[in-house]
C-alpha cells in the first residue's frame, strides 16, 4: 500500500514540476494571471473530457465544499507565490513555500492520526532537505538581496500555508466522489483568480501564441491533482504531500534537457537527497 502512495505521489510531483515548467515558458509570453485563468480552465476541460470514461462516482456536499476550498486556497496560494518570486529571491521563495506546505500537511496528517516509522521521518526530512537544495538557483548576491528576500519572504509564508491547506483539502474527500471534487476546485480557482484579474487589470496579449503551453500546462495540473488525490486516499496525508511537493526537481530536469539551463553541484544534491528520501520512506 505505502509503495503505490510512492509512485502516484511520486508521479504527481513528476506532473506539477511538467506544469510548471510549462507555465514558466508561457509567462514569457504574457502576464501570470492570465496564463494561471486560462490553465484552470484547460485543466477543467481535460477533466470533463476524462469523467464520462471513468467509473461512476457519488460526491456528497462536503466532498464538494472540500473541492472548492482546496480550489481556492490554491489560487490564493499560487499568486502569492508568484508575486513572491516577483519581489523576492527565487532560492528563497520557493522553496520555504515547498517546505511550509509539507510541514502544514504533515502536521494536520499527525492531527488525523498519521504514524510514521523513524526511517520514514528520515526520509521526510530527507526529502524537505530535497526541495530547498533543488531550489538553489545561484543568483549573485547584491545589495539588495536581504530587502528584497525579505519582500518575498513573508507571501511566501502565506503561499506555503495555503497550498498546504489544499493539499490537506483534497485529502478530507471520500474516495466514493472519485474526481468529482475537482470540479468545484478548478471552478473556484479559475473564479479567484478572475477576481484577482478585476482588480490587477493584467495584459492578456500574447496569450493566443502561447496558447499550447497554456493548455498543455492546465492539462498536466489536472492530471497531477488527480495522482496527488489517489496517493493521498491510498496512503497517507504526510507522505503523499511531502513527496508531491519534491515537483520543483522535475522543472529543473526539464530545463536542463530542453532549455540547456546547466545543473549546480547543489541542485544535484538535492536530487540525491530526494532519491534517498523516497527510499527510506518506502523502508520505514
Amino acid at each position: 500500500m505505502i509503495w503505490n502512495s510512492i509512485f502516484l505521489a511520486s508521479f504527481a510531483a513528476a506532473l506539477y514540476g511538467s506544469a510548471d515548467f510549462c507555465g514558466g515558458l508561457a509567462t514569457r509570453r504574457v502576464s501570470v494571471v492570465p496564463v494561471m485563468i486560462f490553465s484552470q480552465l484547460a485543466g477543467l476541460a481535460a477533466l470533463l473530457l476524462v469523467l464520462p470514461l471513468l467509473p461512476p462516482a457519488n460526491a456528497s456536499t462536503a466532498d464538494l465544499g472540500w473541492g472548492a476550498l482546496a480550489g481556492c486556497a490554491l489560487a490564493g496560494g499560487l499568486t502569492l507565490l508568484y508575486r513572491g518570486l516577483a519581489a523576492g529571491k527565487m532560492s528563497v521563495v520557493a522553496p520555504v513555500t515547498a517546505v511550509l506546505a509539507v510541514v502544514v500537511s504533515a502536521l494536520a496528517g499527525f492531527a488525523a492520526g498519521d504514524r510514521l516509522s523513524w526511517a520514514g521521518w528520515g526520509g521526510v526530512a530527507l526529502a524537505l532537505a530535497a526541495i530547498v537544495l533543488v531550489g538553489q538557483d545561484g543568483a549573485p548576491a547584491n545589495g539588495g538581496e536581504g530587502r528584497s528576500a525579505a519582500r518575498g519572504l513573508g507571501g511566501a509564508l502565506l503561499a506555503g500555508a495555503l497550498l498546504g491547506l489544499f493539499l490537506t483539502a483534497l485529502k478530507q474527500t471520500a474516495p466514493a466522489s472519485g474526481l468529482l471534487p475537482l470540479i468545484p476546485a478548478r471552478l473556484s480557482a479559475a473564479g479567484v483568480l478572475a477576481l484577482a484579474a478585476v482588480f490587477s487589470r493584467p495584459q492578456f496579449g500574447g496569450a493566443r501564441g502561447a496558447a499550447w503551453l497554456i493548455i498543455a500546462g492546465g492539462a498536466l495540473d489536472v492530471f497531477a491533482n488527480v495522482f496527488y488525490l489517489l496517493a493521498a486516499r491510498v496512503g497517507t496525508l504526510t507522505i503523499a504531500a511531502t513527496l508531491t511537493s519534491l515537483y520543483p526537481a522535475s522543472t529543473i530536469i526539464l530545463a536542463r534537457v530542453f532549455l540547456g539551463e546547466r545543473l549546480r553541484r547543489i541542485q544535484v544534491v538535492g536530487l540525491a537527497c530526494a532519491a534517498a528520501g523516497v527510499a527510506l520512506i518506502g523502508a520505514g
